[in-house]
């Protein structure tokens, strides 16, 4: 039977986050849908149907801008049709116009049950724009097969398509509601129309072929630069082949939620706007000013992928009594700070600790766990790449687990008295997908205007070079990687690495993840860290992805995972999980993907949603995504985006707006 479908405890996260699953089991499954009819066991109709929609995403194309706006739009849909029976709350789009898109909505229908009335509302409105949403989506049977089986269960008819809800009827108005999302997605800016393709943007670097040493195709060494793998193997086991092309680089363009226009910056390139909220500036670039930077970024990754070793003997404490408890305060605002907040040579970054859980007073126990588990684990259980429901949709997981929790109250702003779960399911949705949503068009829209390299590109295309450090030694040039004793290094004539003939001599070396070459089975290989060519580094990634397509800066993953992080604070008047931590089990040899592993069982524990956003952050850099420099802005700009998300929704549910 699977678990895959179930409502999940608190340390069981994994099964709905597709982190380290390969459940390939029926969508439908007895036990989906609950049995028990009592209050207390049955979650909101509105919770069920998240569920849905999260498995909808799983079954698609891995497009965080898409499916934050799926999130945000079905989210606003259940909220609509239950704000349409409220006496205080505003709607969003029923009864309004935006962007022309007009959901007229006079008079509020009269119903005898309004709990009835809303859950009923709020399925047929989330099930035709799910129906819509994933038409084209390659696992789209799927998807339909749980969302079909899901309507019959509730006892309503699939066959009724009427959006007349004159006579009281709250099928039509769900019905109805669903169409106005559908009308108005269509003049929202993403483009749906034209299968939210670009009209403008043109990379300027010919594609990276990883498979093949070096960088050598590559003209800018600060601008985004494409994949091509050849003929490979897609997540829905469609054959692809060709370069792979740049995902959302115009979605600044993207009606938002709360965005503000103060914070909205327009550039213009080739004739097309490019729309940047919270704007953060250029990114070091390796012929401007901030060179020593744009080199100390690039090869700290490389670094940290020496860090990859199970057996390198370093132990580290894990728990929140050593990691985490970060203020947003002492975070550097400029890339020449960066360096004295990460741990160049041990991994992480300054984090203190906690001396007591709030929940029990009582200390939090030390886990001791080798380093490069740990951060393996962490690579892979925030990767939210293919077969996941991606970045926005895991803070929705996470928020679900919250929500069951069985120390958790559903008090709005942890005050009053406690909601209903329809209500505080309803509204805690609404909130999240508005700051999933503007995270994705601030994110993107800077991704599309700076257009920043990936480290596969940049530590290939330094090592091509040369190295930087010294003129008086072989291979110098001055745009060239840094050399680092230990970790960096020249290709000597005794080296292992020199070659028949000596031809690698005066090459570049990394002590680093020695790649998925030497993996022939992820269940049973590991490809260890040892010394390798530079001209070969790769992330640690599956070959068949090795880097997502779109540009660096700012990470998509330190931003939605700070403004959900924030957004879950205010919701719950608390920075702490319930009972001050959550966690989520790994099992010895059983969850890794990308190789066998890890070698030990370890438990990932926070103690605050912002722990956990930050070691999503950290996630990305031992995973061999994303530099520094990506990483701080989406921070900062994603604490912004989730108190100002939290503020707006409130506004509606105060009435007004």
């Amino acid at each position: 039977m699977s678990s895959k479908y179930l409502i999940p405890p608190l340390l069981a996260v994994t099964v709905l986050t597709g982190c380290g699953s390969d459940d390939e089991s029926s969508p439908i499954d007895d036990n989906f849908l609950p049995v028990d009819e009592t209050e207390s066991a049955v979650p909101s109709v509105a919770r069920q149907w998240n569920d849905v929609l999260l498995q909808g995403i799983r079954n698609d194309f891995a497009r965080p801008t898409v499916h934050a706006r799926n999130l945000f739009h079905t989210s606003a849909a259940m909220y609509d049709a239950w704000a349409a029976f409220s006496d205080v709350s505003s709607t969003y789009l029923l009864g309004k116009e935006l962007l022309g898109s007009q959901c007229t909505y006079d008079d509020k229908i009269s119903v005898e049950n309004i709990l009835t009335a809303r859950e009923e509302a709020i399925s047929y409105a989330s099930y035709r724009l799910i129906q819509h949403r994933f038409k084209l989506s390659p696992d789209k049977d799927d998807t339909f097969e749980i969302a079909d089986a899901f309507m019959q269960n509730l006892g309503y008819d699939i066959a009724n398509e009427s959006m007349d809800f004159s006579q009281g009827s709250a099928a039509a108005l769900g019905n109805y509601i669903a169409d106005c999302y559908i009308q108005y997605g269509f003049k929202d800016g993403s483009k749906e129309d034209i299968l939210y393709s670009n009209i403008a943007y043109q990379p300027v670097n010919e594609p990276l072929q990883p498979e093949l040493s070096g960088n050598p195709n590559i003209s800018d060494m600060n601008r985004w630069q494409s994949l091509n793998l050849g003929t490979y193997i897609d997540q829905s086991g469609n054959e692809v082949d060709g370069a792979i092309e740049f995902l959302g680089p115009e979605w600044g363009q993207v009606a938002p939620f709360s965005l503000s226009e103060d914070d909205l910056t327009i550039h213009e390139r080739d004739g097309f706007n490019y729309y940047v909220y919270h704007d953060p500036g250029m990114p070091p670039t390796y012929d401007g000013e901030l060179a020593e930077q744009y080199k100390w970024n690039f090869a700290l990754v490389s670094k940290w992928s020496s860090q990859l070793d199970p057996a390198d003997g370093v132990l580290i404490d894990i728990s929140p009594a050593s990691q985490g408890n970060i203020d947003i305060n002492t975070m550097p605002r400029n890339f020449v700070d960066m360096p004295q907040f990460y741990k160049e040579y041990a991994g992480g970054d300054i984090g203190k600790g906690y001396n007591l859980n709030p929940s029990t007073n009582e200390p939090y126990q030390p886990q001791m766990v080798p380093r490069g588990d740990y951060a393996r684990v962490l690579a892979e259980f925030w990767a939210d790449g293919p077969d996941s429901e991606t970045p926005p949709g895991h803070w929705f997981v996470i928020l679900n687990t919250v929500i069951e929790h069985a120390d958790f109250e559903r008090k709005f702003a942890g005050q009053g008295d406690e909601l209903d779960a329809l209500e505080f399911d309803v509204k805690a949705y609404f909130a999240l997908g508005g700051a999933m949503h503007d995270s994705a068009i601030t994110a993107w829209g800077i991704k599309g205007w700076y257009d920043y390299i990936r480290p596969v590109s940049s530590i290939r295309a330094m090592a091509d070079l040369g190295q930087s450090t010294d003129d008086s030694l072989p291979s110098y040039h001055e745009d060239g990687i840094p050399l680092d004793d230990g970790l960096i290094e020249l290709v000597t004539a005794e080296d292992p690495l020199a070659g028949n003939d000596g031809e690698h001599i005066g090459k570049i070396k990394v002590f680093a993840w020695k790649g998925p070459d030497y993996i022939q089975n992820p269940e049973t290989d590991t490809a260890g860290v040892d010394w390798i060519l530079a001209e070969n580094w790769w992330p640690y990634q599956r070959p068949s992805f090795v880097t997502p397509p779109f540009a660096g800066y700012v990470s998509g993953h330190s931003t939605f995972s700070r403004a959900a992080a924030e957004l879950m604070t205010e919701l719950t008047g608390s920075a702490y999980f319930p009972g001050g931590m959550s966690g989520f089990e790994v099992n010895a040899n059983e969850f890794l993907v990308f190789e066998q592993g890890p070698s030990v069982s370890m438990t990932l524990q926070w103690a605050t949603y912002r722990d956990a956003s930050d070691q999503c952050s950290l996630s990305r850099i031992w995973g061999g995504i994303h530099p520094p420099a990506d990483d701080i802005p989406g921070r900062l700009m994603g604490e912004k985006i989730g108190k100002r998300a939290f503020s707006v929704a409130n506004s509606y549910f105060k009435g007004e707006r």
